[in-house]
């Protein structure tokens, strides 16, 4: 019966990082690297509102795009962070994580043809759901360029059938990300062509060293941000994401949204008024500790040999496997089975990927230390 299966369903396939991540699952005594979820607990605070909203009944659907309070703080810590603008009545939307609302914003969007352009190597979540709707991504080779899609890289690759431009930065997997002056070039060469760019700030509050800007802030029309607490207040269960864009585009968004899961869990949505009030700088603490992890990490890498870029937000480093003279499958598995270290191999993330692989430094200093330690003696006998 497998024939009665929709074609496009068929032709996606797991996500790479998973598929390894289960595969080396049962190997004993390994550090796992791999998947990109914060090692804090959620806030106190913010659990506690959770508990209050089910103490008190509050387990009820909500407003399809979400309780108005909840979209009035999501609104004012854009407003407080990073100087947007965006109205609670008409322009954002509370999703079932970010992920759902990058899955609105295609199936929005896109019609059968439509291309969207990917900066790569890029999380592999947004091909499969472009191809669900239709879409063809592009991918844009930035592995020469210090993992950053610029205008001028961008330039070509503009069609007649680009309807869609994703901007995820930071980046999952390089934690690379964009400053202001690179954002205001991409804003001026696409204004006025007849695309949205969906830029995916998940991150945002974990940039290192300086603010975060958001193309929104040159090309607000333009521009669908998406943004959630799974990150920022170590809240990946809790599935709570933020879409926000301008009204002509969110009234559409929200008609795919409501069908699709009528509204997110009213529950988390309580939880995610106190952490966006209260607990608005709540990842400052989560920042500070994944910057020095970071430091840490990236001078054991540079030690060893290893040619990686240095990166200003999430909490990944892209490490180039190259000189090894293995594919990235291979040198990941052969570190696990040999090292008992996993990373997840570049290819993963496109094919630009391959020659890499994706470290992620969410977990304790005491995990890294060691890890690092077992990938030296690793190193050191490959060579």
């Amino acid at each position: 019966m497998e024939h009665l299966v929709n074609s496009k369903v068929k032709q996606i396939e797991i996500s790479g990082i998973r598929k390894f991540f289960n595969m080396v699952a049962d190997y004993k005594d390994v550090i796992s690297l791999t998947i990109g979820q914060p090692d804090f607990a959620t806030p106190q605070h913010v659990k506690e509102a959770g508990i209050r909203a089910i103490e008190e009944n509050y387990t009820t659907y909500t407003h399809n795009a979400g309780i108005y309070e909840l979209r009035e703080a999501a609104c004012q810590f854009m407003n407080d962070k990073y100087d947007l603008t965006y109205s609670p009545d008409h322009e954002v939307i509370v999703t079932v994580g970010a992920s759902q609302a990058i899955d609105c914003t295609f199936r929005t969007l896109l019609e059968e043809g439509s291309e969207v352009i990917l900066p790569s190597p890029v999380y592999p979540g947004y091909e499969p759901l472009i191809k669900l709707a239709g879409g063809i991504p592009i991918y844009v080779d930035t592995t020469k360029n210090q993992f950053k899609l610029t205008a001028e890289l961008l330039k070509p690759y503009l069609t007649d059938k680009t309807r869609c431009i994703v901007l995820p930065y930071p980046s999952n997997p390089t934690g690379v990300t964009l400053d202001a002056h690179e954002l205001k070039e991409i804003a001026d060469l696409v204004r006025g062509r007849n695309l949205f760019i969906l830029s995916d700030e998940i991150y945002s509050e974990l940039v290192y060293g300086k603010k975060h800007t958001s193309i929104a802030n040159f090309l607000r029309e333009q521009t669908i941000v998406i943004n959630g607490l799974s990150k920022s207040h170590s809240m990946t269960g809790w599935r709570v994401g933020l879409l926000f864009a301008p009204e002509v585009v969110s009234k559409h968004l929200l008609k795919v949204h409501q069908y699709n899961v009528s509204c997110a869990t009213s529950v988390a949505q309580k939880a995610a008024i106190e952490a966006l009030t209260v607990g608005k700088d709540d990842a400052d603490v989560m920042k500070k500790s994944y910057e020095e992890r970071l430091n840490y990490v990236y001078q054991r890498l540079i030690n060893m040999g290893f040619d990686v870029v240095k990166p200003d937000g999430a909490f990944y480093l892209f490490p180039s496997i190259k000189k090894f003279k293995q594919t990235s499958f291979d040198f990941a598995l052969s570190l696990v089975k040999n090292a008992g270290v996993a990373l997840v191999p570049g290819s993963a993330f496109s094919e630009y990927g391959e020659g890499y692989v994706r470290l992620s430094y969410a977990v304790s200093m005491e995990q890294l230390i060691e890890a690092m330690d077992r990938i030296e003696k690793y190193i050191q006998q490959i060579s």
